[in-house]
């Protein structure tokens, strides 16, 4: 689970920096064609903002894997170990039923979204609107896998310290 999860977050980053090289690209090109080089070039600002959307999107399913998303641990770092296991379970179980509804409901709106084009473009919304269920999905994944990881790790955890007390 650890691998998959670390693989899966892995291609996603390297997605993320071409997303975020992409977007820095095109927003310079658009202050040059707005203030240096005079150039009817139109696409940098929906561009940018689709660009942006993606990867701020995706890097949440990185986020997920590394178990970087924001939380307080004052209170969870004082629990004993079983009341963590059972409060970081739960909170992974909310997490993903949050993304399953967001996974159903990005997709309900990507197919609403098929019929309509973008301005510049003239590219069907669904390209834009699918970031949010694509990643939605990745991160129903990396929690599932990142919550099985750590419950067998609090598993491991408890065998060695009871094994540690016998000794």
């Amino acid at each position: 689970m650890s691998r998959c999860s670390e693989g899966l977050a892995w291609w996603v980053d390297r997605v993320c920096v071409a997303l975020l090289i992409l977007l820095v690209l095109d927003v310079w090109l658009g202050v040059l064609v707005r203030y240096a080089i005079p150039l009817p070039i139109t696409f940098t600002e929906e561009a940018a903002r689709y660009l942006m959307i993606w990867t701020a999107l995706l890097a949440v399913s990185s986020c997920i894997a590394r178990r970087e998303h924001i939380g307080v641990l004052l209170v969870f770092d004082r629990l004993p170990h079983p009341a963590r296991r059972l409060l970081l379970g739960g909170f992974d179980l909310l997490a993903l039923g949050f993304f399953l509804t967001l996974f159903y409901f990005g997709i309900v709106f990507t197919i609403g979204g098929a019929a309509r084009v973008t301005m510049i473009f003239q590219v069907s919304k669904a390209v834009p609107f699918a970031a949010v269920p694509v990643s939605a999905a990745f991160a129903c994944v990396q929690v599932v896998l990142v919550g099985l990881r750590d419950q067998f790790r609090f598993t491991q955890d408890l065998k060695s310290a009871s094994g540690a007390q016998v000794l």
